[in-house]
């Protein structure tokens, strides 16, 4: 899909003030629903506020009030959202020597980064980011500056990640850790499969999560049945939840083995982010491979999918595209488009603790635009773009196509240049 290079605010200039609690009302005009309506939809204070057969509403209720953005050709959804990014480490694949933990450069990198996904129409972004005796608390600093400078175009929230919570380094690890929580980390997390004690590092970590009311979110490759067991037999019923991903070795066990753990993380309520666009640096590379998706769900798993690494060293090419993931499960993965795209929207939503959207009067006015008539076309073609966030129009991306003559003499050939865009296709 056609790239893009954002610019990040200067790092010397004061972040944006928070975008309008009321922004002006907004009409978009005939946009087509996944139903096949064709509708219009208005928006006031950050909520739909009413949604209507095309031509029916006008943007404050009166004639001549209110912007209008014309969506024909347009298939209206659910803005997606990105439950498992890397921040400090995005946009960092071509630096020469190792990755640079600098604030000035995490800031800039994670900036950009969410700007990219807002542009591919994700307005909320789960960030992991690493808290250790490398980076202490710097990186995290810089992506929590980065999500305030964002504020009012998208929604960048972080989880602080250790290394060691148990043995001689333990203790400097849970430290860290509720410094991090202080600090504004909204989500716990971690990776226990590179602690000497899994079983220890899930226990101090649910035991932080617990004294300051956090949800969860763990890296883990889910390839030790037992370890599974344990950990959904401590996770259940711990309140806000806890998400696990990219659990991709679940899908290298036998499936009696993979049904059993499934039923068990099912049982405990524990959600699970897959990663079909491949793997990120929380996991050993041992550990790629997408969760074994249509398993989980029949079991009763809350599943959702998310982008992982972001043009890093683990996925050089990741492109951090909510309708990629969305896509690579319709193609490879065996879901329909449908509940394809309900993993990086609905259910993203749902892991990040956020508001259910639809497009129905009453619900938050968080929506993605793209050009298409039909999901499954979006999902294939998806270039243009038009996200909404809050109410406003956060993001635009348009793509035209065109096509040179052929050599033939035919009349047809010779008509002139096909356009896809504007009037076209995607």
């Amino acid at each position: 899909m056609p790239d893009s290079r954002p610019q990040p605010p200067p790092p010397s200039s004061p972040s944006p003030p928070p975008g309008p609690a009321d922004p002006a009302p907004l009409l978009l005009c005939g946009a087509r629903l996944t139903d096949g309506r064709t509708v219009d939809v208005r928006l006031g204070g950050g909520r739909i506020e009413a949604v209507g057969t095309a031509g029916s509403l006008t943007a404050d209720g009166t004639p001549a009030g209110g912007t209008r953005v014309d969506l024909t050709g347009h298939l209206l959804l659910p803005a997606p959202a990105e439950p498992h990014a890397h921040a400090d480490t995005a946009l960092s694949a071509e630096s020469d020597g190792p990755v640079s933990y600098d604030s000035h450069d995490v800031r800039r990198r994670a900036t950009e980064a969410a700007l990219l996904q807002l542009g591919h129409g994700a307005t909320a972004v789960r960030a992991h980011v690493r808290v250790d005796d490398v980076t202490g608390l710097d990186a995290l600093t810089a992506v929590l500056q980065a999500g305030r400078s964002l504020r009012g175009l998208t929604e960048l929230t972080t989880v602080a990640m250790p290394r060691l919570l148990t043995g001689v380094a333990g203790a400097d690890g849970i430290a860290m850790l509720r410094d991090a929580v202080k600090m504004g980390a909204s989500v716990v997390g971690g990776c226990p499969d590179v602690d000497p004690d899994p079983t220890g590092y899930v226990e101090a970590v649910l035991e932080v999560a617990a004294e300051h009311g956090c949800p969860v979110d763990l890296h883990t490759d889910t390839a030790h049945p037992a370890r599974v067991a344990r950990l959904a037999a401590m996770a259940g019923g711990l309140r806000p939840g806890v998400t696990l991903s990219p659990c991709g070795g679940l899908g290298r066990l036998p499936t009696e083995a993979a049904s059993r753990a499934a039923d068990q993380l099912a049982a405990a309520d524990v959600a699970v982010v897959c990663l079909p666009q491949g793997g990120c640096g929380g996991v050993d590379r041992r550990g790629t491979g997408t969760a074994p998706v249509r398993l989980l769900r029949t079991a009763g798993v809350r599943v959702s999918a998310g982008s992982g690494a972001l043009r890093d060293v683990s996925n050089p090419v990741g492109r951090g595209d909510p309708l990629e993931a969305a896509y690579l499960l319709a193609s490879r993965h065996g879901l329909s488009p449908e509940d394809a795209y309900e993993a990086v929207s609905t259910s993203a939503r749902a892991a990040l603790g956020l508001p259910e959207v639809r497009v129905e009067a009453g619900f938050p006015a968080e929506l993605l635009a793209v050009r298409g008539d039909r999901l499954p076309a979006a999902l294939s073609l998806a270039y243009s773009r038009i996200v909404v966030h809050r109410g406003r129009v956060v993001a635009r991306t348009s793509a035209v196509r065109e096509y040179c003559a052929s050599s033939a003499t035919t009349t047809e050939a010779a008509s002139g240049l096909p356009r896809q865009g504007r009037g076209g296709t995607p």
